[in-house]
């Protein structure tokens, strides 16, 4: 659901990255509170596909950000259909389709480092109530690393479930992506502590 830096001169890879992130959480809000048609699902979603074209985001890879979250939104379409109605489902799932969209966008025409030093400056005037932004942005490092980091050991798992021919095993997915993310985990705990992470 994250995307990798794609090098481009587009107006969005020239935006600073502060400006990116404020209007990402400006468009996410307003698409929560006033997008309450399907009609207007369709036009936010034509507006955004616009954005990719403009970025010179090529359609595969910006299919390929959307694609991870497609049955969690079918289950979640599952859901409103039953206790609302079809059309409601419809803008849900939109808004939900429009808000992974453009944070993609962001991660597909911002460096990670842009992204977190912006998250870290930004937190600057927290140090006086004891906030650590270089903490934080630390912290938000190791999430942008462990999402494709996790996707990669499930892609992995699950060529090796198919080549035994367990395909319709869940515990021959879910315990063996357990054991190697905890393994990670610890791996990369003890890096961190030996390079005085944890030092106060």
């Amino acid at each position: 659901m994250i995307g990798l830096y794609r090098p481009g001169n587009s107006l969005l890879h020239r935006m600073p990255a502060g400006a990116k992130l404020l209007l990402l959480i400006v468009a996410i809000v307003a698409a929560t509170v006033f997008v309450q048609t399907p009609v207007q699902v369709g036009a936010v979603g034509i507006a955004v596909a616009g954005l990719f074209a403009v970025a010179r985001i090529p359609w595969r890879v910006a299919v390929a950000q959307l694609r991870p979250v497609v049955w969690m939104l079918l289950i979640i379409a599952a859901f409103q259909v039953w206790l609302t109605s079809p059309a409601r489902a419809v803008v849900v799932c939109g808004v939900l389709l429009v808000s992974v969209a453009l944070a993609a966008l962001v991660t597909l025409t911002t460096r990670v480092t842009d992204l977190l030093d912006t998250v870290t400056r930004s937190l600057g005037p927290l140090r006086r109530i004891g906030v650590d932004p270089e903490r934080v942005g630390l912290l938000l490092a190791l999430a942008i690393r462990c999402v494709p980091l996790l996707a990669g050991i499930v892609h992995e798992v699950a060529e090796a479930r198919r080549a035994r021919g367990l395909d319709w095993s869940m515990t021959a997915l879910v315990t063996p992506v357990l054991v190697r993310a905890l393994r990670t985990a610890d791996a990369m705990g003890d890096a961190l502590a030996a390079r005085g992470v944890d030092d106060d």
